[in-house]
């Protein structure tokens, strides 16, 4: 006995075939785009002194380590590095802006037309930090008036009272990056590409001299510097390993920070 149907039933059945189609492609697309939902956790670092732990993103990492490197190479005290974070978070949260209020851009939101640099200038967080430094450095007594009181005389903000709430923040990040705490920093960033990126690593010592003047290590502090430098700029390079006087950091999120072990002395840091 054959089975009929009739139209109204056959077009029934064709949307909700169709619907289902394009639920499931929908789903799909949704987890193509959100492959960490239930998975790898995004980027991330953290940063762990005695004083405290404050957890960054990568682009904060990285700027963090470079402020640090370039007040290195200018032979600051680690005074002027908290200024200088605790004038970033306030004015950008560590983050390189291309945006701001009115010409303000970059990580200190300066100015173009305040004779800081040209816009493209201000968006290099090297450049722009070495400007900041260099008017740090004019303001008399900047190493023992209040912290806001020197960096208002650097920013001209509208409300430089700003700037204070963020030194104790600013205090844990230059102990870490300063390399003043070893094995302060780890970050992690997922590793599911196929195939995995090559460590770029004459590329980081290339960018870390630009910043610092030379990569050579001539003190341990300035060896944990470079350490904390390349694991925040680890994603960025591709690197996995860091090694650096006895301890290693690997990109592995199951790992409890640096691990004792390694070839790496006091005298370079090892990347791959």
């Amino acid at each position: 006995m054959r089975l009929r149907f009739s139209r109204g039933v056959i077009a029934i059945a064709i949307i909700v075939v169709v619907l289902a189609v394009g639920v499931s492609f929908g789903l799909y697309q949704l987890l193509k785009r959100t492959p960490r939902l239930a998975g790898e956790p995004e980027p991330y670092c953290v940063v762990n002194t005695p004083e405290g732990v404050i957890n960054l993103i990568p682009e904060q990492a990285q700027i963090s380590a470079t402020i640090a490197a370039v007040a290195a190479r200018r032979k600051l005290p680690e005074r002027a590095v908290v200024i200088a974070y605790a004038t970033a978070l306030q004015e950008s949260k560590i983050q390189n802006l291309d945006y701001g209020d009115r010409d303000s851009v970059g990580v200190f939101q300066q100015r173009e037309s305040q004779g800081w640099g040209t816009k493209k200038q201000l968006m290099d967080p090297v450049y722009a930090t070495n400007k900041f430094f260099a008017a740090l450095v004019k303001v008399k007594n900047y190493r023992k008036i209040p912290l806001a009181e020197a960096a208002q005389e650097v920013q001209r903000s509208a409300g430089g009272y700003a700037y204070a709430p963020h030194e104790t923040q600013a205090k844990i990040l230059a102990a870490a990056f300063t390399g003043r705490v070893p094995q302060a920093v780890q970050c992690w960033y997922p590793s599911d590409k196929t195939p995995a990126p090559q460590p770029r690593t004459a590329e980081a010592r290339k960018q870390l001299a630009r910043a610092l003047g030379s990569a050579a290590i001539t003190t341990k502090r300035r060896g944990w510097l470079v350490a904390a430098w390349s694991v925040a700029h680890a994603e960025k390079y591709a690197l996995t390993r860091v090694g650096y006087s006895g301890a290693t950091w690997s990109n592995d999120p199951e790992a409890d920070g640096w691990q004792a072990g390694g070839q790496a002395g006091d005298r370079q840091v090892e990347l791959s």
